[in-house]
């Protein structure tokens, strides 16, 4: 199926020809100045997809107030000052023949009085979930200015040269999406209690718009398909809506889902289905007779053409898969699926900006920094090698010989990945082989000469005679010397569990509550089918208040979830004093106990660099540079962040 015939047409949204059916779905990136202007890390962002073919980018949330911000560098349209900053984004964008609209919204309760100096203001007074402030119910006259608000961002994104906008009236956390869910509205004045009061603030806003842009400047509308939540939206409520806006003159529908709440609902995260939102588009899709945009989980080539091809959407939209990617459009038109790089939905793009962190990667370390980024050939090609076949290592080894040096890559294993390879083991976790087998495809092809089973000597090194030294060697599993009894046959790691080179059943212990120890619980826990004889029983002990504490966020909430549901017991606040035949002696509240019982113990108490080398090449001609795990236990984002760095700068 790599010819995708549905997804290259051309399409028009009211007036505008869009030049493929790919749309770049608005995603924050926390770039913007704190003016919010548009900044020129901005503008080389959404130049890059452009240039990677995309047809239409949807520009992040852009408020229409001041007062109104939510993140920490919150874009806007809301002064003429900012229409400079607008022409530059569009006459980039424009260069490679994409189409750009802003996402006009106001963030309602999200608006943060930190960041504003102002009460947030909302359809009812109710607190957002994640700010926790309570918002001052908005009178008739203060909606009023609000529509004219509306209307003025359009007018000033229709004079720096955008081509249409589009509202934000879904997931009910900014002001429009809010009015129109009865979870948020719970006025009984002519802007709440039915669905048309609850969507007039929005009818009202589509005029004022149309009043200062013409007939002829296009308005898409992003609206939940289904709130998926008791007494929230239906999507028998939402076709009834998606007609009252066709006749209102909105040129297109954006079909997302879910709510705040529920943030697994609404994003993509590991494990989760795929186009998620494309039954919903579907429905609406039968009401109406304007294009119909889907969102979510769309992250492949083949999916995007069957969600056209099987009739339930007319244009496909993707966020996380272009932040990854920025020429996922152009490489998957031309048939080069495998040069794709593929996201893997851990979502440290979504936790960064909740951090008031800017938008991040973990397969792409160059996104935000695009302005920065050269792929230049080296003006001086040297002979490198790379000690180490994981995640960083394949990264540097990619990077560096795809600007001219000769790289050859030594690992002690059989195979590439790393801790990518176990990391693939819990449930859930199945795309992370997508990014090996990227990465093993761009060495292929970037001519890394590839030697496995070797493990690497200093003596070996010198005999290479490198220009460089990479040292990528990862880290080891932590088992601490000042814990008795981890020396017992019963106990094993984390690692040989999640790696299958040990099968541990029945009763089991595992010692250490942080992301391994969660994640391989889950893993050990996991039932084979309902009738499957002597379910595993799992326990955990923890040191720290919780667990899973360094892996924040909905992943972590969905992988709590599924240990409670497989029956995995979790003690907290106990520190482990000795590993016994059958269990662990602990302390918690200052008290000793005892946990007993269990057939086996698993470690999984951290991570420990292993660098066995960079000390034994110290005084040589050769730089030496050691990167990810080996150098200091991170996350696997920090490994190919460095293996990027280092392949470009070496």
């Amino acid at each position: 199926m790599r010819r995708l015939e549905h997804l290259s047409k051309p399409i028009k949204i009211g007036a505008m020809q869009v030049k493929n059916r790919i749309v770049m779905a608005p995603m924050a990136t926390n770039l913007a100045s704190p003016e919010g202007e548009v900044s020129k890390a901005q503008i080389a962002f959404h130049t890059a997809r452009a240039q990677g073919g995309v047809g239409l980018i949807i520009v992040e949330d852009t408020t229409i107030s001041e007062s109104a911000k939510y993140i920490w560098h919150t874009l806007g349209l809301f002064d003429d000052r900012v229409i400079p900053s607008w022409e530059e984004l569009t006459t980039a964008v424009h260069a490679y023949g994409a189409k750009i609209a802003p996402q006009l919204m106001h963030p309602s309760f999200n608006a943060r009085s930190s960041l504003s100096g102002v009460q947030p203001v909302a359809a009812s007074p109710i607190a957002s979930r994640v700010y926790k402030e309570i918002p001052r119910e908005l009178t008739i006259e203060d909606i009023a200015k609000i529509v004219e608000q509306f209307g003025e961002a359009a007018r000033r994104a229709k004079q720096a040269g955008c081509d249409a906008v589009q509202l934000h009236c879904a997931h009910n956390h900014h002001l429009l999406g809010s009015f129109l869910s009865p979870l948020y509205n719970k006025r009984t004045d002519v802007y709440g209690a039915s669905v048309e009061g609850r969507l007039r603030i929005t009818l009202e806003t589509i005029q004022n718009i149309r009043s200062k842009t013409g007939r002829g400047f296009p308005i898409l509308v992003r609206i939940s398909g289904s709130e998926f939540e008791p007494g929230g939206l239906s999507i028998e409520q939402t076709q009834f809506v998606a007609k009252l806006l066709e006749e209102a003159g909105v040129d297109a529908i954006h079909v997302s889902g879910g709510t705040t709440e529920k943030i697994w609902l609404v994003t993509s995260l590991w494990g989760g289905p795929q186009a998620y939102n494309s039954a919903l588009a579907e429905a609406i899709k039968k009401v109406v007779n304007i294009p119909v945009i889907s969102v979510g989980g769309i992250n492949s080539p083949w999916l995007a053409e069957s969600i056209l091809a099987t009739g339930k959407a007319d244009i496909v939209a993707m966020a996380r898969a272009l932040i990854a990617d920025p020429g996922f459009p152009n490489k998957a038109l031309a048939g080069n699926w495998e040069d794709i790089r593929p996201c893997l939905h851990d979502l440290s793009c979504l936790t960064d900006i909740l951090a008031d962190k800017k938008i991040s990667c973990l397969v792409n370390p160059a996104v935000g920094t695009e302005e920065e980024v050269e792929l230049a050939p080296s003006p001086t090609p040297k002979r490198i090698l790379v000690v180490g076949g994981g995640p960083g290592g394949m990264e540097a080894a990619q990077v560096a010989a795809s600007r001219g040096h000769q790289v050859t890559l030594m690992e002690k294993a059989s195979k590439l990945g790393g801790q990518y390879l176990m990391a693939a083991f819990p449930p859930t976790k199945q795309e992370i082989t997508l990014g090996v087998k990227y990465l093993a495809n761009q060495l292929e092809k970037t001519g890394v000469k590839i030697e496995l089973n070797h493990d690497v000597t200093p003596e070996m090194v010198k005999e290479f005679k490198p220009d460089a030294v990479i040292i990528a060697t990862g880290g080891l599993p932590c088992i601490p010397s000042d814990l008795p009894g981890t020396n017992r046959e019963n106990v094993v790691t984390a690692w040989e569990v999640l790696s299958g080179q040990v099968l541990v059943s029945g009763e089991v212990l595992v010692i250490g509550g942080g992301q391994i120890g969660c994640e391989t619980a889950d893993f050990i826990a996991h039932p084979v089918n309902d009738m499957a004889p002597g379910q595993n029983r799992v326990t955990i002990i923890e040191m720290l208040d919780n667990v899973c504490l360094d892996e924040l966020g909905p992943q972590r909430s969905l992988l709590i979830q599924r240990l409670l549901e497989k029956g995995v017991i979790i003690i907290t606040g106990a520190e482990c004093m000795e590993v016994l035949e059958d269990g662990v002696k602990y302390r918690k509240d200052g008290e000793e106990g005892i946990l007993r019982g269990f057939n086996s113990v698993v470690l999984a108490m951290g991570t420990i660099p292993n660098d066995q080398l960079s000390e034994k090449l110290e005084g040589h001609s050769f730089s030496v540079h050691v990167i990810g795990d080996a150098k200091e236990p991170r996350k696997s984002k920090d490994a190919i962040a460095e293996g990027w760095e280092i392949g470009h700068s070496i």
